[in-house]
């Protein structure tokens, strides 16, 4: 499942990994992943990180309490991914303002069993999101909670 790694480069927390596999609902004609798909794998890492952290998405949103938006995506792609290829999605908080979090992620191919492979040939895709929190019935902006923000700031 998926944990944290401690980052090298600097940023809030630590970096959270979460495992993929790609299926062929991910892949286009030729078996190789959908450029959007990449998005929905960065999605399900943010998700399992911030459950990870003890907050159900669903919850804070039913309790009135705010949710998160993407507002903004910068992503870059190197290589592709290929169907039955495992991958570790990562995510990793690297800016807290009052409203938003600037969250790095990228996606990389898991090696096979016992195969060192340095990072730089494993990376397929990165990505800056930036996620706003707004009121869950108007979808206006809204400051983060305190407690949260500093719950997010201290998963590393």
């Amino acid at each position: 499942m998926g944990g944290s790694v401690p980052r090298q480069r600097e940023s809030v927390g630590a970096t959270f990994t979460w495992p993929v596999r790609v299926y062929w609902e991910d892949t286009d004609a030729g078996g190789i992943v959908f450029y959007a798909n990449y998005l929905k794998f960065f999605e399900r890492a943010r998700t399992e990180w911030l459950r990870s952290l003890g907050l159900a998405q669903q919850r804070l949103r039913e309790q009135g309490t705010g949710q998160f938006v993407v507002t903004h995506t910068d992503v870059r792609y190197h290589r592709p991914a290929r169907l039955d290829d495992l991958l570790l999605v990562t995510a990793c908080l690297l800016e807290a303002g009052r409203a938003s979090l600037t969250i790095e992620q990228s996606v990389m191919l898991q090696p096979s069993h016992g195969e060192e492979v340095d990072r730089g040939s494993r990376l397929l895709c990165e990505g800056r999101i930036r996620v706003g929190w707004v009121d869950p019935l108007q979808l206006r902006p809204r400051r983060i909670p305190a407690d949260l923000l500093a719950l997010l700031g201290s998963s590393g």
